[in-house]
């Protein structure tokens, strides 16, 4: 992975004159499902590694309270999904804190922490918070909220607004609430008449899926949905082409299978530094790293190259 390693003298040691701090979201999937015996797992880990930790379990609402009260850590280890170290890593950033941001994926997908080449096993993972290096990566932002892999409008928001609902109403597990959920989108299908500007040019698209990637997103057979750099310091912009229910739904299965067809799929393609999304809705749903917020628009993205420090395998 094309991810450039901070300068000579970047690799991470633990700050001995006091505990580091590992902040643990207990609704993320990883760490719900492992349930109790999650803090003896991390404690023997990092007694194995070494490292004297300060663990602490949180309910969602309170980590973003958690990781203000220790950005002047020289580290900072957050266990949860994508949304989650997305959060942590906007508080950092807009703190203008020093401090490092480690990993344990405790999420559903953790598609960053694959992305740097983290494994989901907890050991291995805090070894890596002893043992690694520190690098920077980009981070992209929309109206001011920090995202690490994807933002999109459209088809991908209104599942997960469908998904919530039907665990709310019903307690369903997630992959039976995606189930139904896709059943539910399906039906509602619609298409987004967005305005695009984008390098000083604008243009007008009809969507049923705008997708902002932070870095460029490959398309290519086998490798759909993973980027060859985090520091590439531009934005990715894929819209899927006008369509009918019917041919969202192929455009989906051909995706999985990593036969997505650019010229065919896409209505626009492009890749900036900075961009402008406008509808025609006052408020539009988007989802950041798979979290559902309500934003205003217009919606301005922009990168923030190399902000972010992280540790990541040596």
């Amino acid at each position: 992975m094309a991810i450039a390693d901070i300068p000579a003298g970047t690799r991470l040691r633990q700050a001995a004159e006091r505990p580091i701090p590992i902040l643990i979201n207990r609704a993320g999937g990883t760490a719900a499902a492992a349930g109790t015996d999650l803090a003896g797992t991390i404690a023997d880990a990092c007694g194995q590694a070494g490292i004297a930790a300060d663990i602490r379990f949180l309910e969602a609402p309170d980590m973003a309270a958690a990781v203000e009260a220790h950005a002047d850590h020289s580290l900072v280890v957050i266990g949860g999904g994508d949304g989650t170290l997305g959060c942590a890593a906007g508080i950092l950033i807009a703190r203008g804190s020093a401090a490092t941001l480690g990993i344990l994926p405790l999420g559903t997908h953790n598609h960053f922490a694959q992305q740097l080449g983290i494994p989901g096993d907890i050991p291995a993972a805090v070894r890596i918070l002893a043992e690694g290096h520190q690098r920077r990566i980009d981070v992209a932002t929309v109206n001011g909220i920090t995202f690490l892999n994807n933002a999109s409008i459209g088809l991908y928001p209104l599942l997960v607004r469908s998904r919530e609902e039907e665990q709310r109403r019903y307690n369903f597990p997630k992959w039976l609430a995606n189930l139904l959920a896709a059943m539910t989108v399906l039906r509602r299908l619609r298409h987004h008449r967005l305005r695009v500007e984008a390098e000083g040019v604008t243009q007008s698209i009809r969507t049923p899926l705008l997708f902002v990637g932070n870095n460029i997103y490959s398309l290519e057979g086998g490798h759909i949905g993973e980027r060859a750099a985090l520091d590439q310091g531009k934005l990715s912009l894929f819209a899927v082409a006008s369509q009918t229910r019917r041919g969202a739904l192929w455009f989906a299965l051909r995706t999985l299978f990593g036969r997505a067809d650019p010229e065919r799929d896409f209505a626009a393609l492009e890749s900036s530094r900075d961009l402008i999304v406008s509808a025609h809705a006052r408020d539009i749903h988007v989802a950041l790293d798979g979290e559902l917020q309500l934003f205003q628009s217009p919606l301005r993205f922009a990168i923030r190259p190399r902000a972010l420090r992280v540790v990541v395998p040596k």
